[in-house]
C-alpha cells in the first residue's frame, strides 16, 4: 500500500484517495495531491481600510461593539494589541483590557 501525504489542513494520518484526490475524514478537507504545495486555501484578511492583516498586528476599533451577553460596550477607538486572525464569520481572536477574550469581525477594525 502506498504512503498517502497528511491532511495538510489538520495534519490527519487518516486520509484516504476519492478519485483524483484525497479527503480527509476528521476534518472533511479535500485536496489534489498533483497541485503542490500552494498555499491556494489562504485567506486575505482586511481591515475597513482595506489594509492586510496578519497575526500579531494592532488595531483599533472604529464603531462602538455591545458585547453579547453584558451591557458593556467597546468603544471606538480602543486599542487592541496581538491579534490573531481564524477562520469563520469573527475572524479576529483578541484580548481587551477591561472585556477579556472577545471575537471581532475584521470590517469594524483598521490597522495602526
Amino acid at each position: 500500500m502506498s504512503e498517502l501525504p497528511p491532511c495538510p489542513k489538520c495534519q490527519s494520518i487518516y486520509a484516504y484517495e476519492d478519485g483524483s484526490l484525497l479527503v480527509c475524514p476528521e476534518c472533511a478537507h479535500e485536496w489534489n495531491p498533483d497541485a503542490g504545495s500552494a498555499d491556494n486555501d489562504a485567506k486575505i484578511i482586511k481591515d475597513a481600510n482595506g489594509n492586510t492583516l496578519e497575526d500579531g498586528d494592532t488595531v483599533t476599533v472604529i464603531k462602538d461593539l455591545k458585547v453579547k451577553g453584558s451591557s458593556s460596550v467597546v468603544k471606538v477607538g480602543t486599542k487592541v494589541k496581538n491579534i490573531r486572525l481564524v477562520d469563520g464569520d469573527h475572524d479576529i481572536d483578541c484580548k481587551i483590557d477591561g472585556i477579556g477574550a472577545m471575537k471581532l469581525k475584521s470590517e469594524f477594525v483598521k490597522k495602526i
